[in-house]
């Protein structure tokens, strides 16, 4: 089952790659929730993020990709809009830090990371949605997630 899940992620991000970007919409289903998602995985994706942002629309995020997996630990730096970060494992939600809200110094040092402690958190894939959709949605730790793409032609 885990080997399946790799597969289909990584057939996931092979289609990302190399579909042209107006006739794909990614998704993550979470439970019954339908997440459609912007997706980071270059380290320059990665590391601006959601940096920058006013808002989000309903029922949108990004997806940080990491393949192989491993630890990582994420900020708000330049962030301006609270944030849920769910840190998946495999196919599964292993944490969520929820509400977390923008780091407003100029000063990366004085950013706290998700989570604190070394080396981070081991994962596949993070996804940032608006803060507090996970709480009002029902999303919690152990929930299954798919990823899903709609192609357009």
């Amino acid at each position: 089952m885990v080997l399946r899940q790799f597969v289909l992620q990584t057939i996931l991000l092979m289609l990302i790659l190399v579909t042209p970007v107006w006739s794909t919409m990614p998704s993550a289903r979470i439970g019954n929730n339908l997440v459609k998602l912007e997706v980071a995985t270059t380290p320059e994706q990665i590391e601006r993020g959601l940096m920058y942002r006013t808002s989000l629309a309903p029922d949108s995020g990004m997806v940080f990709i990491f393949h192989p997996a491993r630890p990582v630990k994420f900020w708000m730096y330049h962030t301006l809009i609270p944030l849920d970060m769910c840190f998946v494992y495999q196919g599964r939600i292993v944490k969520i830090f929820e509400n977390v809200q923008p780091c407003h110094s100029e000063d990366p040092r004085q950013c706290p990371t998700y989570p604190q402690e070394d080396p981070g958190i081991n994962v596949t894939e993070v996804i940032e949605v608006a803060g507090g959709y996970a709480k009002s949605h029902g999303i919690k730790e152990g929930d299954k997630v798919t990823y899903e793409l709609d192609i357009k032609q």
